[in-house]
């Protein structure tokens, strides 16, 4: 039986996943929180779009909890929202990292938007972004290998078509 989730091209033996969102928001809360997101967030609502949006400040550990894991994948398109210090997040990078692996392995869109930040400077990480990765290098020194699939997960969604907001 055919969903209207199923992806074109499957196979129709293919079971489509049941998605519990449409969208899932991925964005620094202290950059963007109460502005463009709370805005984006409600626009999509009132067109019908089912959001997820974590509800506070979930920043305090320094790996995702295993409901936005499942939120992610329980998604059928991510909107990530780039601000000037996304990148200096561990969390945002975590959730980022997932969803460059949703998108690989089950078909997961990916719209980023670039809110007061040069999509060059995200994809080539300059200025902020560069800082940021340069702070991350030393703070996991024993981990380098997170801190590149970081930057090719950066690289990987900055360099989708999506929607440049500066100066709106």
């Amino acid at each position: 039986m055919a969903s209207s989730s199923m992806q074109k091209g499957t196979s129709s033996s293919y079971s489509a996943p049941q998605w519990m969102y449409d969208v899932y928001l991925s964005f620094r809360g202290k950059d963007t929180r109460n502005n463009f997101t709370s805005h984006l967030y409600s626009n999509l609502e009132q067109r019908g779009i089912d959001v997820y949006m974590d509800d506070s400040g979930l920043e305090r550990g320094k790996t995702i909890e295993p409901a936005l894991w499942q939120a992610i994948e329980d998604s059928r398109f991510s909107i990530v929202v780039f601000s000037r210090d996304y990148a200096s997040s561990p969390w945002c990078l975590d959730e980022l990292v997932k969803i460059v692996q949703c998108m690989k392995e089950m078909g997961h869109t990916v719209l980023p938007v670039f809110y007061d930040v040069d999509p060059s400077e995200v994809a080539d990480q300059k200025r902020n972004y560069k800082k940021a990765f340069i702070e991350h290098k030393e703070k996991f020194s024993e981990n380098l290998d997170k801190v590149k699939c970081w930057s090719d997960c950066l690289s990987t969604v900055a360099n989708l078509s999506g929607w440049d907001v500066r100066n709106r």
